[in-house]
């Protein structure tokens, strides 16, 4: 089965409408995700076949927590971008966000690069950093309306120095499944659970956004 229609069938089991823009964003930032996938480990997810679950985790999940971004044109930070999902996904179809692409590993910033001049995503910069480094750049500090987080382990530690990116009354979306919301819970301190977002039941897999209130 051809990409766009194995695409088109995932999103509709979701509820999802799909403009063409973003089908044939999507396409191509799938299909520059295979390929370098074949040299650099940028997923485990079977992108090479296009398989249900890639396609769901990588593409459809983003796109239903897109609506959950505060407003169109959203500073985004995400941390470990790695292969880009969440993050280029939410920027294909929410294309007027500010976007920051942070990844440590040399080649998946290489691949983040490649896949930002492909795809011609206005707006958009990636930094080669932990993410602790940007914690020493004043204007990073209090810059972002939403910080993502995908497949990083996150503790109490590592969510305090993430506050710290946030605007004031600003959010941390972690993508997750549901049982892992209760830890992701800081115990004190300034940010706190707003909400658990189920996303694909199937796959028991939520947003989890924690609000600063500093």
């Amino acid at each position: 089965m051809p990409f766009r229609e194995k695409l088109a069938k995932r999103a509709r089991k979701a509820r999802l409408t799909l403009s063409l823009d973003v089908i044939s964003g999507l396409e191509a930032y799938f299909g520059l995700l295979a390929k370098w996938n074949e040299k650099v480990s940028l997923t485990a997810f079977h992108v090479a076949e296009s398989d249900d679950e890639a396609i769901d985790r990588l593409l459809v999940e983003p796109l239903l927590a897109a609506k959950y971004l505060p407003n169109p044109e959203a500073e985004v930070i995400d941390i470990g971008s790695g292969g880009g999902s969440p993050a280029i996904p939410l920027k294909i179809c929410s294309s007027a966000i500010r976007l920051t692409l942070v990844e440590s590993k040399t080649r998946k910033a290489a691949f983040l690069r490649e896949a930002v001049r492909q795809l011609e995503l206005d707006n958009t910069q990636v930094e080669a950093v932990r993410f602790e480094a940007l914690l020493n750049v004043p204007r990073a500090i209090g810059s972002a309306d939403v910080v993502t987080i995908r497949a990083v382990r996150v503790t109490p530690e590592s969510l305090a120095g993430l506050e710290q990116l946030v605007k004031p009354g600003g959010a941390i979306f972690l993508f997750g499944t549901d049982s892992s919301a209760a830890g992701a819970i800081p115990a004190d301190g300034s940010l706190q659970l707003e909400a658990v977002h189920s996303l694909l039941p199937h796959l028991y897999s939520s947003l989890i956004i924690l609000r600063s209130h500093r």
